[in-house]
């Protein structure tokens, strides 16, 4: 990625001062004392355990991630992309960046108010706005003022801090170590919620990843000191104030640490410092997710354009600031507030995630130098999701469906990225899991699924082939374009035609919405190689149980067909040969007609396959007949009874319909024509030829074959009732 190796900054400046300065903020010095107040010392030591637990272990998330990979510009961002891929990560890095960029908006009206309830003459829009352009004007300026700045933003709370503990020595009340009734307005949960924004700062080191100089080693050292020193501040912070103030003044009075301390006025300035340093790592780290989302085509390309710096975004800082100052004039933070809460809470819960599933799948690739347990990970992220409900389930929901939104968009708009992700790694996690699973568990015939190949490369078939293995897809069972080229590999190898192969069916099924999968080989001889296919292609339990291929219309072709049918059969694979009828194609796809000559293997096949393709979508609404020819009308009755109560018991839905013939001397062949006028697909059964007999069976079917319309043949190499009649009566 752009901009990615720039190295500036070390741990304590770029990572450590900033997350500091963002944790240590409004929720310290305004809102601490009320949690203690409301509820207890005890409660609110809970509280600050929880929240930080929960930080602490999205920290060590950020940690092994980082140390994983190059971490580039976008911090986050870059990082939950790099896993997940770019839909993912556009949807989780546009939300974030906003956040960001209203944050910038949301801390500068924090210290406004603070600082008109001392000097109430200055009025707060002019004012915030005032400070909103400062910062972005410094910001535009360059990273490295930033960064010095907070130093000296840094000192003043460390003293802010010193004076609150230096104060009220001779003061000792006995602390409320549990909530009272008279605090019981707000619970633990709603106390949790007031607290935890506190502790959603820890990812604004991160965001300067792109500027440091061995990220790697500068994310986790910086931010989990930095998680440990601030969780001890707050601990320390709400002891001392439920030692040195009571209940009712812990409850109701939000300046009770500047009452407390000995230099009042350092605390104020430490109010006004910490609302400014967060402003100011919000301004730091928006303008960079915002770039990084621009390098990857997320958004715009321009709104990463540097404009004539070396280092800074400054277009991303320009449009920072005109949200920030959009926001102040709204005037009203009270809905944005929680939202802007719920996006940094969702990304971090996302960092879990990522943490927690490449070291579940065990990727090859995920190899940190930083090593965190997953279940950790999971648990962090099980926190992160667990306390947006708590704060806000209204705000939760719209940032999920914002997220969401986002991620449908990037979707249709079908980005490119030229690295991996864990997808792929999860998914063979899964597979490797069921295949194991598959392979251990005895094989029953109930269980029964097509494995179907569907040979490619032939003169003959086609595109009709790839209907009819569109249409077998739709049964819940495997579909696999198999394309064999015949030919030279060296030839055909070096001008790339297996992948040309590839993506063409891929194209195709992609276009016609098809869930099957494709392959391609260069081979010899296409009747020994398809035999080779059938029984290496697969794994495990998985393998192909079904073999198609298009009808030749060369009695040459057609001996060798019958031939393959036999070596397949004998390997207990089953065959279909599709003749199409080039004239009438599939006809109006409203009937299928499956020929039973009696309890045979075909029957049983030809009636599944052709109960799978009525539920296809271009077969909706057709209707399917079990037909059987029998010589004389005495046995029609019995016959057609007996066909009703096998479809039954099979629970396949047909119309039983027995034939007659009219004469004794009357032909199959003339049977199937006058019957299968208003049919637009036959299936019929095959016998297996004799060895020497393989031309005169050729011949037989292909004169059967001219009185039909389209026709699938079929040879059952299966030697059990796939249908599992006798699992159901």
């Amino acid at each position: 990625m752009k901009g990615s190796g720039k190295g500036r900054f070390g741990t304590f400046t770029g990572v450590f001062t900033p997350t500091v300065l963002t944790v240590l903020g409004l929720i310290l010095f305004l809102r601490t004392g009320w949690v203690v107040g409301h509820a207890g010392l005890v409660g609110a030591l809970l509280i600050i355990a929880l929240a930080n637990l929960i930080s602490f272990f999205t920290g060590l998330s950020l940690s092994s991630v980082a140390t994983n990979m190059h971490v580039g510009t976008g911090g986050t961002y870059y990082m939950i992309s790099r896993t997940f891929g770019l839909e993912i990560g556009g949807a989780i890095g546009i939300p974030l960046y906003l956040s960001q960029a209203i944050s910038v908006a949301f801390y500068i009206i924090g210290f406004t108010e603070a600082f008109t309830a001392v000097f109430p003459g200055f009025d707060p829009t002019i004012l915030s706005t005032a400070l909103a352009l400062a910062f972005g004007f410094i910001a535009f300026v360059g990273a490295d003022f930033v960064l010095r700045l907070q130093f000296v933003i840094l000192a003043i709370l460390a003293l802010a801090i010193l004076s609150f503990f230096a104060g009220s020595w001779g003061e000792w009340v006995s602390p409320q170590l549990f909530a009272t009734s008279s605090s019981s307005a707000a619970t633990f949960w709603k106390a949790f919620a007031i607290f935890f924004p506190a502790v959603t700062g820890i990812a604004v080191g991160v965001g300067m990843s792109g500027d440091l100089r061995d990220p790697a080693k500068s994310i986790p050292r910086g931010t989990l000191s930095a998680i440990g020193i601030t969780c001890f501040v707050y601990l320390a912070s709400a002891a001392w104030l439920a030692s040195h103030a009571s209940t009712a003044e812990l409850s109701t009075d939000n300046m009770i640490m500047y009452k407390i301390a000995r230099w009042p006025v350092l605390v104020l300035l430490g109010v006004w410092a910490s609302t400014l340093s967060s402003a100011l790592g919000s301004v730091l780290a928006a303008p960079r997710t915002l770039q990084a989302l621009s390098y990857d085509r997320v958004v715009p390309k321009l709104a990463g354009a540097q404009l004539g710096s070396a280092t800074e975004p400054r277009f991303a800082v320009l449009i920072t600031t005109f949200i920030a100052i959009a926001v102040i004039f709204t005037g009203n933070l009270d809905f944005v507030a929680p939202i802007i809460t719920m996006f940094f809470l969702n990304t971090y819960g996302m960092l879990n995630l990522t943490a927690g599933i490449e070291g579940l799948v065990g990727n090859p690739s995920f190899r940190p130098q930083f090593k965190v347990h997953w279940s950790l990970a999971l648990l962090g992220a099980a926190g992160c999701y667990g306390a947006m409900f708590l704060i806000n389930a209204t705000a939760t929901v719209v940032a999920i469906l914002v997220s969401y939104g986002v991620y449908i968009l990037l979707q249709h708009r079908s980005l490119r990225q030229d690295w991996g992700d864990v997808r792929s790694g999860l998914w063979f996690a899964v597979s490797r899991f069921g295949l194991i699973r598959l392979e251990s568990v005895p094989w029953y015939v109930k269980n029964w699924r097509p494995n179907i190949v569907v040979f490619k490369g032939q003169p003959h078939g086609g595109e009709e082939l790839m209907e009819i293995g569109t249409w077998l897809s739709s049964g819940r069972g495997i579909v696999t374009f198999y394309h064999l080229l015949v030919g030279d590999v060296d030839e055909l190898a070096g001008r790339g035609l297996r992948e040309t192969s590839r993506n063409h069916t891929r194209k195709y099924l992609e276009e016609h919405g098809v869930t099957a999968f494709s392959e391609c080989s260069i081979v010899n001889d296409f009747y020994e190689s398809a035999v080779t296919t059938l029984q290496v292609h697969g794994v495990a339990g998985l393998e192909p149980n079904v073999a198609l291929l298009g009808w030749s219309n060369k009695w040459e072709v057609q001996e060798a067909q019958l031939q393959l049918m036999r070596r397949l059969v004998a390997l207990k694979k089953s065959v279909l040969f599709l003749h199409f009828d080039e004239k009438l194609g599939f006809g109006k796809k409203r009937q299928i007609d499956v020929w039973w000559r009696g309890r045979d293997r075909n029957a049983e096949l030809m009636l599944l396959l052709a109960h799978v393709i009525s539920q296809s979508a271009p077969w909706d609404g057709s209707k399917v007949r079990l037909l059987r020819l029998i010589d004389s009308e005495e046995g029609q009755e019995g016959a057609e009874r007996h066909l009703a109560e096998f479809l039954q018991t099979v629970r396949v839905e047909a119309r039983p319909f027995v034939q007659v013939r009219s004469a004794p001397d009357e032909s199959f062949t003339s049977v199937l024509r006058q019957s299968g006028q208003e049919t637009d697909l036959v299936f019929l059964g095959m016998r297996l030829s004799e060895v020497d007999a393989v031309r005169e069976h050729a011949k037989e079917l292909s004169q059967i074959l001219e009185s039909t319309c389209s026709t699938i043949l079929v040879r059952s190499g299966e030697v059990e009732d796939i249908l599992d009649t006798e699992s159901t009566t």
